[in-house]
């Protein structure tokens, strides 16, 4: 903010971003409030002329705002001028301009574990996209089962500090909500069929952390003899979630200038928190560690397994984010090589990331690691292992291994 003249914070319903803006602004225009909409929407320039920096919440009301915002900065609006935050990407049309060199978005997820307050994290991402290998070390004392708690407990602010029951009903609440008012609110879009809608999320639940096809979940959407929803259907459905913000997908990394060659160009599947799939997924931290939830062809052996990577995905996505980082994966096209997640930096340098749902580490684990080291060469700073095991080391072959709950920016 002191060098910026206006900041898009997006993300979905929940995550934080309004409370966060409260606390960094001096004027609060709330276009939920229909006074409030009504008034920009009168008088957007008077509305905008108010002391600063101004929070716009829930801008995507009145998206006309956003070109106002845009030609404020334009005319030589100052930094930490004008925060917009929104839940929802508006339709098609309704703004005349990007934002583009004006406007900078930035993407808010739920809490990771770092934020949590569970303990310090004593590995920093950011310090090992630096190169040179550094020291890394620490005892996580979170067990397996703290791990299927907080998968099940959420990163939504509002709702992980709920009780188990409440907390249940609030994220079922959330998604219906998510399913009919706010695509109607948000997108102007009446689902016909808001069954076959949730039964193609549930599908995509089950995907998490795969590469599933978008047939293959299509597919899954319509279990038994029923007919699933069209193509054109479904690619409706994937555009509404992803305008809420609800779809989290990992891009493919697909670098230029390596020998590098025959790479996916697939994303790997993740909704906005893995609280949400497990409950599409209708099951809690005891299921998941009994080996219940069932998932697509493709993905992790087990429920845990896929929502343990999603929860990791969510970190590292958070801490790269932190560190002007991308985070990508990997994956050949024949499926001989893995890699599940590519940090890149602005400068080029790259963190190698395996997900493993396992306390120790033998060389099978890191095989993949070692090929992308062999075929990216010296842009390769780092390479670890996220684990659910008790200690942060590094292997004679230099590749850390580290718990997931020690991982912070």
């Amino acid at each position: 903010m002191p060098d910026l003249p206006a900041i898009g914070v997006d993300g979905p319903k929940g995550v934080g971003k309004t409370a966060t803006g409260l606390q960094r602004a001096t004027t609060v225009l709330s276009l939920d409030d229909p006074v409030a909409l009504s008034l920009v929407r009168a008088d957007p320039v008077r509305a905008l002329g108010r002391p600063r920096p101004i929070l716009i919440d829930e801008w995507q009301r009145a998206p006309e705002v956003w070109d106002h915002v845009r030609r404020a900065v334009d005319d030589g609006a100052p930094a930490s001028s004008f925060l917009l935050t929104g839940s929802a990407t508006p339709s098609l049309g309704s703004i005349t301009h990007s934002g583009a060199g004006r406007i900078v978005s930035l993407r808010m997820r739920p809490m990771i574990l770092s934020e949590r307050n569970l303990m310090e994290p004593t590995v920093s991402l950011a310090s090992l996209l630096e190169g040179g290998r550094p020291p890394v070390q620490g005892d996580c004392p979170l067990t397996l089962a703290d791990y299927a708690d907080e998968i099940e407990a959420s990163g939504f602010p509002g709702i992980r500090s709920l009780a188990p029951r409440a907390r249940r009903t609030q994220l079922d609440s959330y998604l219906t909500r998510a399913l009919s008012r706010d695509l109607s609110d948000e997108q102007g879009v009446t689902v016909r069929r808001p069954d076959s809608l949730r039964a193609w999320l549930t599908a995509y639940a089950t995907a998490t952390a795969s590469t599933a096809s978008w047939e293959t979940v299509r597919s899954a959407a319509s279990p038994g003899d029923a007919d699933p929803p069209s193509k054109a259907t479904t690619i409706r459905y994937r555009d509404w979630l992803t305008a809420l913000w609800l779809l989290d997908p990992v891009p493919a990394w697909l670098p230029y200038g390596t020998a590098l060659k025959g790479l996916t160009k697939g994303p790997k599947h993740h909704l906005a928190d893995p609280a949400l799939a497990a409950r599409l997924m209708k099951v809690g931290a005891s299921a998941l560690l009994d080996g219940e939830g069932r998932v697509l062809t493709g993905s992790p052996a087990s429920a845990l397994g896929a929502l343990f990577e999603s929860l990791a995905t969510l970190c590292v996505r958070v801490c790269a984010q932190t560190a002007e980082a991308t985070t990508s994966h990997l994956r050949t096209e024949r499926g001989e090589h893995e890699v599940d997640l590519i940090v890149e930096r602005h400068d080029g340098n790259v963190l190698g990331i395996e997900v493993k749902l396992a306390a120790t580490i033998d060389d099978k684990n890191v095989r993949h690691l070692h090929w992308l080291q062999e075929h990216h060469g010296p842009q390769v700073k780092d390479q670890i292992v996220l684990t659910t095991g008790p200690h942060a080391y590094r292997r004679p072959d230099g590749i850390a291994v580290v718990p997931l709950g020690l991982l912070g920016p």
